[in-house]
C-alpha cells in the first residue's frame, strides 16, 4: 500500500473520529452514550496503528503530526474527565498536565534550549564580567541586590518579616506571571515573540546570577540558598509557558490536515492548558519565594529543600500519569 491509497482509505475513519471527539468534548461525561464511547475507543486503536505504520514507513512529518494529534486528543478524551470541578482540576494538575507536557515534548525541548543556553552563557559571562549585568538590571537595582545578599535578609520571623514578605509575594505573582503570559501569548506572532521572551530572560537572569556569584563569600551563599528552592517551579514554569507559546504558533504555521481554524481550536486548547498549569506552578513558586526562601535558617537546610524540590518537580513532570488504562468496547476489553 502506498501513501496516497493509505490516506484515501483511512480518511473517513479519521474524519469520523474527529467528529465523535467534538461531540463528546462538548457534552458532560454523564451524557455520553455507550455506543459513542465504544466507537471512539475502536477508532482510537485503529488510529494508533495508523500512526505506527506512518512512523515505520516514514510517510511524512505532517501526516505523522496529524495522526499524533488525533491520538493525543483521543487519549485525553477517553482517559480523563475535563476539569469541571475542584477534584477534576486537581487531577488535571497532578496527572493530566504533566501527561500533556510530555505529549508536547518537542515544544518543551525547544523552549528549554532557548532559555537554558542563554541562561548558562549569561551566568558564565556574569561571573567573568559582572559589570555587564548593569546593562540588564540597572546600576541601582544591582547594587541593592548586592547589598541585600551580602547579609542575611532577616534574623527573625517577626512582624516586619510578615509584612514585607506578604507584599513581596504579591510582587512575585505579578512579575512572574507577566513573563510567563508574554511567553505564551506572543506565540501568536508565529513564535517569534516567544523566542524573544525566552532568550532575553535567559540572558538577563543569567547575567544577574553570574554577577552575584562573582562576589563570592556570604553574598554567593545567601543568593544561591535563596533562589534554589523556588527556582525549581519558577524557571520550569517559564519554560513551559514558552512551550505553550510554540504550540499556539504551531496551530497557525503547521495546521496539517486541518483548516487553520480547526487547528487553532485544537492546539489552542492544549496551549492554554499548558499555560494554566504553568500559572499554578508560578503561584507555588511565589509562595516559596515569598515565605520560605528568605527564612532565617541555615543555608544547608535550604540547599537540601531546593534539591528535593528540583527532584520532585522532575519526577512529577516526567512520571505522573504514566499508568496503563483499560478501555472496554463492544468487542470486549482492550488495553491501551
Amino acid at each position: 500500500m502506498n501513501r496516497e491509497r493509505f490516506i484515501r482509505d483511512r480518511r473517513a475513519d479519521w474524519g469520523r473520529f474527529e467528529q465523535l471527539l467534538g461531540t463528546l468534548q462538548s457534552l458532560p461525561e454523564r451524557q455520553w452514550r455507550a455506543v459513542q464511547v465504544a466507537e471512539l475507543a475502536r477508532l482510537y486503536r485503529s488510529i494508533c496503528y495508523d500512526l505506527s505504520l506512518v512512523q515505520s514507513r516514514e510517510w511524512g512529518s505532517r501526516l505523522e503530526d496529524y495522526l499524533n494529534d488525533l491520538v493525543a486528543s483521543g487519549h485525553n478524551c477517553l482517559y480523563r474527565t475535563p476539569p469541571t470541578s475542584l477534584a477534576a482540576a486537581l487531577e488535571f494538575i497532578a496527572i493530566g498536565f504533566p501527561r500533556l507536557l510530555r505529549q508536547r515534548w518537542r515544544a518543551f525541548a525547544l523552549s528549554t534550549a532557548l532559555f537554558l543556553v542563554p541562561f548558562l552563557v549569561g551566568t558564565a559571562v556574569g561571573v567573568m564580567r559582572p559589570d555587564l549585568a548593569v546593562l540588564v538590571a540597572g546600576e541601582e537595582e544591582l547594587q541593592q541586590a548586592t547589598d541585600s545578599y551580602s547579609r542575611e535578609l532577616y534574623t527573625a520571623t517577626d512582624e516586619r518579616y510578615t509584612g514585607e514578605r506578604s507584599f513581596m509575594f504579591g510582587f512575585y505573582v505579578n512579575n512572574n506571571t507577566g513573563i510567563a503570559f508574554q511567553a505564551f501569548s506572543l506565540g501568536a506572532l508565529a513564535g517569534i515573540g516567544t523566542c524573544y521572551v525566552l532568550l532575553s530572560n535567559g540572558i538577563s537572569i543569567g547575567l544577574v546570577q553570574g554577577a552575584m556569584l562573582s562576589k563570592g563569600g556570604a553574598t554567593a551563599v545567601n543568593f544561591t540558598s535563596f533562589v534554589i528552592t523556588h527556582g525549581s517551579l519558577e524557571l520550569t514554569a517559564i519554560v513551559i509557558s514558552g512551550a505553550a507559546g510554540f504550540v499556539l504558533a504551531q496551530s497557525l504555521l503547521l495546521p496539517g490536515e486541518r483548516t487553520r481554524m480547526e487547528s487553532l481550536r485544537h492546539h489552542g486548547r492544549e496551549s492554554l492548558q499548558l499555560a494554566l498549569g504553568a500559572g499554578v506552578m508560578l503561584f507555588g513558586a511565589a509562595l516559596l519565594e515569598g515565605y520560605f526562601s528568605p527564612l532565617p535558617i541555615a543555608p544547608a537546610i535550604k540547599y537540601v529543600a531546593g534539591g528535593l524540590a528540583w527532584l520532585l518537580v522532575g519526577l512529577w513532570l516526567g512520571l505522573a500519569g504514566r499508568d496503563r488504562v483499560v478501555v472496554a468496547d463492544s468487542a470486549g476489553g482492550a488495553e491501551s
